[in-house]
This record gives C-alpha cells, structure tokens and sequence, in this order.
C-alpha cells in the first residue's frame, strides 16, 4: 500500500508539502483543489512534474467538494464539468493516477414531515444529468490509468445517491473512496453501499473519530479500530491518505503507524 497526505492549510507551497512528505516517508500528496493556489488554471504542469520527480513522489488531486455536474443550473453544471475535464487532462499528463470526489446531494425542501431532496423529486433530470457527466469523463480519459474515486460524504445513505454511484460505476473510470471518519459520524450508515461495491474500493481516506472530538483526528486519538481498517485497505490495495489537518496532527499518523509496523 501507498501512504499520502493532503494539501494542508499550513503549508502554503506545494514545494513544502513534497519536503514534509519525504520526510515522513511517504509516497504522494494529494492536491486539494478548494485551495486556491491549486485551481486547475493554476497549476504548473511542468512544476509539479519536476517536484515529483525530484522528491520522488507522485500527486493525487481532491476535487473540490461542491463540484457536481448534476446541478439543475446548466451554466453551473458546464463549468464543474469543464473544471473536470481539464483536471482529467492535467491527470493524463503528469500522471496523476486518482481524483476524489464527492457526490453532492443537492439542495432540499424542508416540509412539515421530512427533508425534500430536489434530485429524488425530480429523479429523472438528475440522473439524465449524472449519465452525462459519466460518458463525458470516460470519453476524456480515453482509456489512460486514471479513477475517478467517489468518496463517502453525508450523502452516501440516501437512495437516489446510491443510484447515482452506481450509473458512475458502471464506467470503469470510476471507483470508491472510502472515508473511515466520515462513516463514523454518520453512524456507520454509509458502510453498507461502500460494501456493496467493495471490489471497487481503491482509495481511502484514513483518520480517526470520536463522538466528542469528531473526525480527521490524529491516528490513535480516537475510538475507532484502526487496524481493522488498515486491514480492509491491504485486502483491496487502496492508496491511504493520513488525512488529519495539521502537520502536528500528520507527523502522529505517521508516528503510530511505524509503531504498528514495528509489533
């Protein structure tokens, strides 16, 4: 398995993020792109290019969160899909071989008794929409070794999300990131359509959780049976982002994970 770690706030150069990676013997950093600094118009190809291969690492990229091209406003919905499309071309180049995702729910009415979803109300423009979006990254990648990994967010229970993944997935383009922490903080109700797809599971985002303390916390500072995760990872070669928020918080990860090798 290969271990990364995120783009962090503290860390104002992706220059500075490769050094910290090589020092704590990591193998990628993945660029998160609600930053700005990593906009895909932003990006030097040839920078990163040259970094990776002077620090001998290699990048993945977070999309960022809100990008969905499912979104009922068509001049929204075109720009996240161009924003993608360019990605998956910067992805083809350096190479870049995963790009995380998250599957946006949208917007809801709340009514007297429940949460309305505006895509279960108007179901079959959604997944028109999420079709669209699945022929158009596949067509882009055009065969090269990319996935696009959809991560488990809060969304992940609904039913017309759990039908949208699965339209995704029956591109090859598409896989699972499977977020422990997240789970966690739904009470473990996304797990069941992580497991129902579990043969496409390649990517995970590893941190601990408490109740109290809530998630992206360091490695063993929180209640969560962390080899048993380590251990689904392994079964499914999945590449593993330490994903805590601070280089304090990263350099524990690291910490407890070399102590786990080390029994």
């Amino acid at each position: 398995m290969d271990f990364g770690m995120p783009t962090l706030i503290e860390l104002k150069s992706i220059e500075s993020c490769a050094a910290l990676c090589v020092e704590l013997e990591l193998a990628f950093v993945e660029l998160n792109m609600d930053l700005p600094e990593y906009q895909i118009e932003r990006l030097n190809l040839h920078q990163l290019s040259k970094i990776a291969e002077n620090y001998g690492i290699y990048f993945t990229i977070h999309l960022e969160d809100t990008a969905y091209a499912w979104n009922f406003n068509r001049r929204v919905a075109e720009g996240y899909t161009e924003t993608i499309m360019q990605t998956i071309e910067a992805a083809k180049q350096l190479p870049i071989p995963v790009l995380n995702m998250h599957f946006h729910q949208g917007e809801y009415f709340t009514l007297p008794d429940r949460k309305a979803y505006l895509f279960e109300e108007y179901r079959v423009e959604y997944l028109k929409k999420v079709i669209a979006f699945r022929n158009a990254c596949t067509s882009a990648a055009n065969g090269a070794d990319i996935q696009i990994c959809v991560e488990n967010t809060r969304s992940f229970q609904l039913d017309f999300v759990a039908e949208g993944i699965a339209i995704l997935l029956e591109s090859p383009i598409f896989g699972l990131t499977f977020d422990i922490g997240h789970d966690a903080s739904s009470n473990f109700k996304q797990q069941s359509l992580i497991k129902r797809h579990s043969e496409r599971m390649s990517h995970m985002h590893f941190h601990d959780y408490s109740e109290t303390r809530g998630a992206h916390l360091p490695l063993g500072e929180g209640e969560l049976n962390l080899v048993q995760y380590l251990g689904i990872a392994q079964e499914h070669n999945c590449r593993v982002v330490l994903e805590t928020k601070t280089v304090d918080g990263l350099r524990k990860s690291v910490e407890w994970l070399k102590e786990r090798e080390a029994q």
